[in-house]
């Protein structure tokens, strides 16, 4: 819905905050993939080989990536620890960037339906908007802890509750639902090297966005097509 927004008021055009939020995105979806490995049940034995294998498709480099990032010669303990490492790590770097993005954004500032920038309609961020950022983190913040304290398993996947085992495949590896896009990205192209490519545009192409916008205009509210078109994709 935040990339959404950011499309929809033209806000990708502010490239310093677009791309720091781009590289957030990337550093959030590596944090829950570790993250999913740790159980070390037979969905993250099987999805952190099938993922991490995904690297091999690179022409001559690919094994290498995939064996130094296992740290051996298959997904094991030392493949568990470093991935336990990066999921501990990976955080501070998350807030490092959540900082700068924010910087950015209180330097451009954020676009509105006509996009247009008014100085003089602008009011100070404390109280105004800190005080609703703090309910809004609170309402957030809120369901999550007691989903997390209360019903930790309630969105896992069943066959996680078997320990990891090599010798057996589970009949149906998927990711966590927040990766069903990249899932789905994979599924659709039969060749593997084709697939990772297209995965790897889905998001990269998120960075070009700013330099393929060539209207005056900043949002779509002014083009009647295009609301209809980003509301159909929603």
């Amino acid at each position: 819905f935040h990339i959404g927004r950011g499309f929809y008021y033209g806000s990708y055009l502010y490239k310093e905050t677009w791309n720091t939020g781009v590289i957030l995105l990337l550093t959030l979806m590596a944090t829950a993939f570790v993250g999913y490995v740790l159980p070390w049940g037979q969905m993250s034995f099987w999805g952190a080989t099938v993922i991490t294998n995904l690297f091999s498709a690179i022409p001559y480099i690919g094994q290498t990536l995939v064996e130094w990032a296992w740290g051996g010669f298959s997904v094991d303990n030392p493949t568990l620890t470093r991935f336990f490492a990066l999921h501990f790590l990976l955080p501070f770097i998350i807030a490092g960037l959540t900082i700068i993005h924010l910087t950015f954004l209180h330097e451009t500032g954020s676009n509105n339906p006509l996009g247009i920038v008014s100085n003089c309609d602008k009011i100070p961020f404390h109280p105004y908007f800190s005080l609703k950022d703090i309910l809004g983190f609170i309402i957030m913040f809120l369901p999550l802890l007691t989903l997390a304290l209360f019903s930790p398993n309630l969105l896992g996947d069943p066959e996680n509750f078997t320990p990891a085992n090599p010798l057996v495949t589970p009949p149906h590896i998927k990711p966590g639902w927040y990766f069903l896009f990249a899932y789905a990205i994979l599924r659709s192209i039969p060749n593997k090297l084709g697939g990772v490519l297209a995965l790897a545009a889905s998001v990269l192409v998120l960075f070009l966005t700013p330099l393929l916008h060539k209207s005056k205009q900043r949002t779509m509210t002014f083009r009647p097509l295009s609301p209809l078109l980003f509301w159909m994709l929603v």
